[in-house]
């Protein structure tokens, strides 16, 4: 298929682990369903493997210990059960391939103006452990390697997963050239929660009006002060209404009037920005495969407005 736009998506869900097994909670998209998400978003744009992060590059954001002990496999039950399920080989194999994209994301972001990542999103992984289904943390890694090689110096993350976004607030306590923002459930995982540079806890059943609204009077003149030259974008389609592990309640027309709300703003801006997809639950994967094809749509909307995919 050829495209008249230059963007394309990585995804790690067409390596080796994501193959023959199933997904490891029943809350995780169902794998016959990830053929049905790969051939909508091919219709798009097109699909790049997702490439290897560097362990060098981990070890930047991550705790060289840690780092060893779970590539390894040398991990307690408890740090298994924080982490959500038990270690494999495959576990590590995903990190690294979701990390991989995201890094390939912001080359991309550096070059085109947009980089895709259709996985992504780790944010509960902290320097020194793993939570909440987050081994590492692939938007911290990135994000890190920008202020490392001096290609960003005001780093937004806009976290808009449903869950707070722990680890990444936690790693980035004491950078000034990062703004961590996250707009969240405040009823939810995690129960303890870290201090972001701007939290915006929301009420459980929180629909589309005030959700927005907290985009529009909150975040956005917190932005605008800050006035970043990179964005990283958490895209968490767990915000839906129906979602096994949110408790917001958010329309599909709701998260893709926010999806457009971040990315048109980004894009008018001109400030390369990378997408992450983050989490979603939904018990309707028809549902959830819609509203990551959504964020795609809106995404391409925004950044290549007069070009269609043929």
């Amino acid at each position: 298929m050829r495209f008249t736009h230059p963007f394309r998506a990585f995804t790690p869900f067409r390596r080796a682990a994501y193959q023959g097994a199933p997904a490891p909670r029943r809350q995780f998209l169902p794998r016959e369903f990830i053929a049905p998400l790969l051939d909508g978003a091919a219709a798009r744009l097109p699909l790049h493997d997702a490439p290897d992060l560097p362990w060098a590059l981990a070890g930047r954001v991550h705790d060289p210990a840690f780092l060893t002990r779970w590539r390894a496999g040398n991990v307690t039950r408890d740090e298994e059960r924080a982490l959500g399920f038990p270690w494999s080989p495959a576990l590590v194999e995903r990190g690294l391939g979701s990390c991989g994209a995201t890094l390939a994301a912001t080359r991309d972001a550096l070059t085109l103006g947009l980089g895709l990542n259709l996985g992504g999103g780790t944010h509960h992984a902290h320097a020194d452990h793993a939570e909440g289904f987050s081994f590492l943390n692939d938007v911290a890694i990135s994000a890190r390697w920008l202020l490392d090689t001096a290609q960003a110096s005001r780093i937004l993350i806009l976290d808009l997963d449903v869950h707070q976004g722990n680890g990444t607030a936690a790693i980035f306590a004491r950078e000034p050239r990062v703004l961590t923002v996250s707009v969240h459930a405040q009823n939810n995982y995690p129960f303890r929660k870290e201090i972001s540079d701007l939290d915006v806890p929301l009420p459980d059943s929180t629909g589309d009006a005030a959700y927005l609204n907290a985009l529009d009077r909150v975040v956005a003149p917190a932005v605008a002060t800050f006035a970043p030259d990179f964005v990283y974008y958490l895209a968490g389609a767990d915000v839906l209404s129906g979602d096994q592990l949110g408790k917001l309640a958010l329309s599909p027309a709701g998260v893709r009037r926010r999806d457009d709300r971040v990315l048109r703003w980004a894009a008018r801006a001109r400030l390369p920005t990378v997408t992450v997809m983050a989490g979603g639950y939904h018990r309707d994967p028809h549902a959830l495969i819609a509203a990551r094809l959504g964020t795609l749509d809106a995404a391409l909307s925004a950044f290549a407005p007069t070009v269609t995919g043929g």
